[in-house]
């Protein structure tokens, strides 16, 4: 199970990671059109509208590598208080009550939306239009795969209801770890407070 787990963890890294790379192509694009439109005097009517959708896409498309992470924002001012079940039995309530409507109802609207616009090959409203309908693919792409990676965060929600743990996340770099930061510069944290106490005395010095 934990396998299975881990392999969609690692489908919607790689697609969340992948789409990151539209950040250079955004910023590449953006570069240019400011030096082609004050350098050049050359602005391009379809810039604007590439870059809504750029950004749309790589917006959508990290919702399921964010939620493969644990990393979307959470009131927890109690929820850290709380017991690993106890944790589990909210989530689980959450992702049934309101994720699986939500994101069922985005694919599948996103789907009849995005071929209704293939039908009549829809363009941006711009004086050099764009095509719309691939963008509008990306819609139910996103919901798809968020809605994937949600299964298996239930999955894990009943696993830790289970056995009173969560289960364990492949470690990704993302952040610095500073517990690993630590050791890697032979750091103690006894090291550290007496650092802070010598940097207080001076200053009350």
């Amino acid at each position: 199970m934990q396998k299975v787990l881990w392999g969609v963890d690692r489908f919607s890294t790689w697609i969340g990671k992948l789409f990151a790379w539209l950040v250079v192509v955004l910023t590449a694009l953006i570069t240019w059109e400011v030096f082609s439109r004050y350098a050049l005097n050359h602005p391009h009517a379809w810039v604007l509208d590439a870059q809504i959708m750029l950004y749309g896409t790589m917006f959508m498309t990290a919702g399921a590598y964010t939620l493969s992470k644990n990393g979307h924002v959470r009131g927890d001012v109690l929820y850290g208080f709380f017991q690993p079940r106890t944790q589990a039995a909210v989530d689980l309530t959450l992702y049934i009550v309101f994720f699986l409507p939500g994101i069922v109802a985005l694919t599948w609207a996103g789907w009849t939306y995005a071929n209704e616009s293939l039908a009549i090959r829809e363009q941006t409203f711009s004086a050099e239009a764009l095509p719309l309908y691939p963008f509008k693919f990306m819609i139910p792409l996103a919901g798809a795969v968020l809605l994937l990676q949600g299964i298996v965060e239930i999955v894990r929600c009943v696993l830790c209801l289970r056995e009173g743990a969560w289960p364990r996340r492949e470690d990704d770099v993302e952040e610095v770890d500073v517990d690993k930061l630590k050791e890697m510069v032979n750091v103690r944290d006894e090291d550290i407070e007496a650092l802070d106490r010598l940097v207080v005395t001076k200053d009350r010095a």
